[in-house]
């Protein structure tokens, strides 16, 4: 049979066990938590690229940057390339060099100088040299835009180039007498109308050439008796006053006064401008 404790004992052991568990309260607030608990309440520190401590995965497979095992290096700057020089900034540049050397050979006229001076000449000359060479070789290969073959150069090619010429102007010079007429302006106080009416009429009669003398002067010619004052006909054929002796070419087809020459002229020129004033395009000859 239990006995019964008194009152005041029990109140004695209920006081004591609140004391006790308010101290161990205390107690549990001041610890610190567990380390998972610091772990997570802070967010870890970042590892930087290549410190992560796998080295199999970043050092020896050699992953780079690509993987974030290597910070990126930077490129440096890159400047723009200087453009090159254009051909004709080239020749010029080689031309003032040689001035300069050339200068400097002169007025300081060391052995030095003279040298540097003659080498880099013989290096243009030789330059100049394989351009010669190149280009009579293209010519040569060619024909298209071989000049020779319209006006040779060679004696055998010019003789037989001028024999032909020769021929075609004759025949053009035999047939001109049916649409082309000559008017010969002279006077009678220039010496040199006396040289060149003998020449014109050689040429005249050589091909059937009808030539109307017409004196500036009123004077008479030996060479051409049947001559005519001038009364307007060199005003309008453009003929300049004082321009003596003159010839000039008569278009009965079209009524228009081709002008041939004025002063001397021999008479394969006066046969040679007549051809090619009406015979020939400008500019087919060259």
């Amino acid at each position: 049979m239990m006995t019964k404790m008194p009152d005041d004992r029990a109140a004695t052991s209920a006081g004591e066990f609140a004391v006790a568990a308010a101290i161990l309260l205390a107690l549990t607030a001041l610890a610190p938590g567990p380390a998972m608990a610091e772990d997570e309440a802070a967010p870890p520190a970042p590892i930087e690229a290549g410190e992560a401590g796998d080295d199999f995965y970043c050092r020896e497979r050699k992953l780079g940057q690509w993987f974030y095992c290597e910070k990126p290096r930077a490129q440096p700057p890159q400047r723009p390339a200087a453009p090159e020089p254009t051909p004709s900034e080239r020749m010029a540049a080689i031309a003032k060099e040689l001035d300069e050397l050339k200068a400097r050979a002169i007025l300081d006229p060391t052995e030095e100088n003279v040298i540097a001076y003659v080498r880099f000449q013989r290096e243009q000359l030789d330059r100049a040299s394989l351009f010669a060479d190149t280009w009579q070789r293209a010519l040569w290969q060619n024909p298209d835009i071989d000049y020779t073959l319209q006006r040779p150069v060679s004696t055998v090619a010019k003789r037989a180039w001028s024999d032909n010429r020769t021929a075609d102007r004759d025949e053009v010079l035999t047939h001109l007498s049916q649409r082309y007429g000559m008017f010969y302006f002279f006077a009678q106080s220039c010496g040199a109308c006396e040289i060149f009416a003998p020449i014109l009429r050689s040429v005249a009669d050589s091909h059937g050439l009808a030539v109307m003398a017409v004196s500036m002067d009123g004077g008479p010619s030996r060479t051409f008796p049947n001559y005519v004052v001038d009364s307007g006909q060199r005003a309008r054929m453009g003929v300049p006053g004082n321009a003596t002796p003159a010839l000039v070419l008569f278009d009965t087809a079209t009524r228009k006064a081709v002008p041939i020459g004025f002063g001397i002229m021999s008479a394969d020129e006066i046969m040679e401008r007549i051809f090619m004033l009406t015979n020939t395009k400008v500019g087919s000859d060259y």
